[in-house]
């Protein structure tokens, strides 16, 4: 799609934007992503933009999917899945433009039409790292969210945090764990977790939506809990505990060369459902998790959230949206915990929450990323 044709109303001669919704993927956190899926197309202005549903099998092909929303619910007994279908969906450039086709065994390809935007709302690996970020980058598509350097860093918990402590943001103790290092060394790396004291959070280095996490409060649970997050990962982060309340900061990238935008800081609370911590079923399935936004803090410890949500995003490159979470310790220090360059985003989720709690609703949200998307330069340019 050349630079000249576009408009903000989409390619020329077309009144509405064309925006592909990508979701699904290969990651455990596939369920996570058609939620997240079902939430945006529910509130898209169809109005405004033609949505192109497209699905993201575990195997990794990518199918038509269906725009009902309620396909793509999630409860303790049913997690939503794209399934694999006959025909599979490229996306390719034809005379100049970027075209979804569709192909079936023994038959003529079919053109489904160019596309403007494609909106990936893809979660973990092969889509939330750089991957799916890096493909469209070779295609020269525009797409919503951050590029592929970025969605690598924010995805990798190892290298984020190296990027965070050179940019002057407070770390809190932890190492890291190759899988050639537990394999050949276990003891060492024991005695490495045990001079971070305990209780220890053990996670895969890159996974999202608490997959793999598990708090340990002694040595003797730390084998199992490494076992566990390698289902996920081979590499590893493991973070001693920290005393503080959870807040975090929603980010959004400014217009042209303004300064990333700061929602109001949320705090996370988990109540009951036997939940140590904000797990995955806290998240997703109990609805044990609340928000308070704007959280109860003193006003400069809500403004220096905000700051250091904004110095974050810069910090790893961040385009389009992010979450930045952070602990408020009992003496008033804040120790960034993480960033997610493609957080939850169903009307539930804490970023849209946050956003709404700051006076921009859902529906505006997605927009705004829309807009962001469609005036956003591929490549170096």
């Amino acid at each position: 799609m050349s630079e000249n044709n576009m408009t903000t109303e989409g390619r020329t001669g077309q009144s509405k934007p064309r925006v592909a919704v990508l979701f699904g993927g290969r990651s455990s956190e596939h369920a996570v992503s058609c939620v997240t899926a079902a939430g945006v197309m529910g509130a898209i202005d169809k109005d405004k933009y033609d949505v192109i549903p497209i699905g993201i099998a575990k195997t990794g092909q990518w199918v038509l999917a269906s725009a009902e929303t309620n396909e793509w619910s999630l409860s303790a007994s049913s997690l939503p899945e794209v399934a694999p279908s006959a025909q599979t969906v490229a996306l390719a450039e034809i005379g100049g433009e970027h075209q979804l086709i569709v192909a079936s065994p023994n038959t003529v390809p079919e053109e489904l039409g160019a596309v403007d935007v494609v909106f990936p709302l893809l979660h973990g690996p092969f889509g939330e790292d750089g991957t799916i970020q890096g493909l469209l980058e070779l295609s020269d598509t525009r797409y919503v969210g951050a590029g592929v350097l970025a969605s690598a860093v924010g995805m990798d918990k190892h290298f984020m945090k190296v990027v965070f402590e050179a940019a002057g943001l407070h770390v809190g103790p932890y190492i890291a764990v190759t899988d050639r290092q537990w394999r050949n060394d276990p003891e060492t790396v024991r005695k490495r977790v045990d001079q971070l004291g305990f209780p220890v959070f053990v996670k895969p280095a890159r996974a999202g939506s608490s997959m793999g996490i598990s708090k340990v409060d002694s040595i003797e649970g730390l084998d199992a809990a490494i076992e566990t997050a390698r289902e996920h990962d081979p590499k590893l982060v493991i973070e001693a505990g920290i005393t503080g309340r959870e807040i975090e900061c929603a980010v959004l990238e400014g217009r042209g060369t303004d300064a990333p935008r700061t929602s109001m800081p949320g705090e996370i609370s988990v109540a009951g459902g036997g939940h140590e911590f904000y797990d995955f079923n806290a998240k997703y399935v109990d609805d044990a998790a609340a928000l308070s936004c704007p959280a109860d803090l003193p006003e400069e410890a809500i403004t220096r959230v905000r700051e250091l949500a904004a110095v974050a995003f810069d910090a790893v490159g961040g385009e389009g949206l992010s979450r930045v979470d952070f602990f408020y310790t009992p003496d008033g220090e804040l120790i960034i915990n993480e960033i997610n360059t493609m957080p939850g985003f169903t009307p539930k989720s804490m970023y849209p929450q946050m956003w709404k709690a700051s006076g921009l609703g859902y529906a505006e949200l997605i927009d705004e990323l829309i807009h962001l998307a469609l005036h956003r330069k591929t490549g170096l340019r």
